[in-house]
């Protein structure tokens, strides 16, 4: 019963994100994920889309073009994703792409390099916590071990597809808060 549960609290992103991703890269395509400490507005979405359709459909490693795609997703995480079968991504292009994260930084007044933020879903939308909270708010009851959390280490799109929303107990920070 417990996972029927789960399954239904998180279906409808899990569809969502299905139909947002392309199609055409291979399931090792390699993933970053930037998450924001707020989520954008609808004219910051816009913005932002706009300048990572720009940033990728440029994108290059050592004057070849990268496969690449990139969108803000769920209003609060940047996804970039390079199909290397074509290109592989090396340093200068990686480069490249942490220069326009940090350039949504400046503009939008967000942090979207704090690690140390973990993120929840939580009636349906998703949540940031100080991680140091974690523990906390599962001892309040604000989360519970089956909630949900956005699980940004994530590197491939077939890991993103099956592992990026995974229940606290079953996730990477579950021994750290655990003990």
């Amino acid at each position: 019963m417990e996972e029927k549960k789960e399954t239904v609290t998180f279906a409808p992103m899990t569809t969502e994100l299905a139909t947002i991703l392309p199609t055409d890269f291979a399931p090792n395509s390699r993933i970053w994920i930037y998450q924001s400490n707020r989520p954008f507005s609808d004219q910051e979405e816009k913005e932002i889309n706009e300048q990572l359709f720009t940033f990728y459909s440029q994108w290059q490693s050592h004057g070849a073009a990268v496969k690449g795609w990139a969108k803000l997703v769920f209003k609060q995480f940047v996804i970039v994703m390079a199909d290397e079968r074509y290109t592989g991504v090396g340093g200068c292009s990686t480069d490249s792409m942490v220069r326009m994260i940090k350039s949504f930084d400046r503009q939008y007044s967000v942090d979207l390099f704090d690690r140390l933020s973990i993120t929840f879903l939580v009636d349906e939308k998703p949540q940031p916590l100080p991680m140091q909270q974690v523990k906390y708010a599962l001892e309040k009851g604000y989360i519970k071990t089956d909630t949900l959390l956005f699980n940004n280490t994530v590197d491939t799109k077939e890991k993103l597809e099956q592992e990026w929303l995974v229940p606290l107990n079953k996730s990477w920070l579950w021994n750290r808060i655990a003990n």
